[in-house]
């Protein structure tokens, strides 16, 4: 197992940044309360809208991004050469995607991301964070024990498989590149998307099998 914590980067600011943020919750929430109890908002709908954004508006970006990687080999080249200007030229960027890394799973390398101090997550091409990597359980252990965090996600990782946890940060953040599919020769670039899923692109999940 390697772990790339990114000693490289100062996460100093990425302390402010967590402590920050329950305060920023809370008034979210009362915010929310208020106008649900003037029924002004429904609040049936704000999940829904939120479970929207999360599985599908959301990660549909990556799947895009991840499907033209798998049929375009230059524009796979330039993805992992410089992440965050291929992603750009689907219009994907800005905030939570300012600077992105992507990182191809091979048949020897299995790579998988983390935010161990908070939640820093690639909001323009995956959506809004699953509640389980926001989770102190998913932060801690993916780094200590990454397999057995695969594991239940229902993947088990050969022994001979290389396993890479990537420490996202305030500056930094990670794309998993996953392998396609076999049997998808015959598929469009559009079909292969559909394969793609958020789980994958975190590295806690496999593409759906055609």
């Amino acid at each position: 197992m390697t772990k790339d914590h990114d000693d490289h980067h100062d996460h100093d600011h990425d302390h402010d940044h967590e402590h920050r943020r329950p305060d920023v919750a809370l008034r979210v929430k009362a915010i929310e309360s208020l106008l649900v109890e003037k029924n002004l908002l429904d609040p049936e709908a704000v999940d829904k809208l939120i479970d929207l954004y999360e599985h599908k508006i959301g990660p549909r970006n990556g799947a895009r991004v991840v499907a033209r990687a798998w049929t375009d080999p230059d524009y796979k080249a330039r993805l992992l050469k410089d992440g965050t200007a291929a992603i750009a030229e689907f219009g994907y960027s800005g905030i939570q995607g300012e600077d992105m890394v992507v990182l191809e799973n091979t048949p020897g390398v299995h790579n998988m991301v983390v935010c161990t101090l908070c939640s820093c997550y690639p909001w323009p091409t995956l959506g809004l964070p699953p509640n389980w990597y926001k989770a102190a359980p998913y932060r801690s252990r993916a780094v200590i024990d990454p397999r057995g965090v695969l594991e239940e996600f229902g993947i088990t990782i050969s022994s001979e498989i290389e396993v890479r946890v990537w420490d996202s940060n305030a500056e930094l953040r990670y794309l998993v590149l996953p392998m396609r599919p076999a049997g998808t020769e015959g598929m469009s670039e559009d079909e292969l998307a559909e394969l793609v899923t958020r789980d994958s692109m975190i590295g806690v999940g496999f593409p759906v099998q055609p």
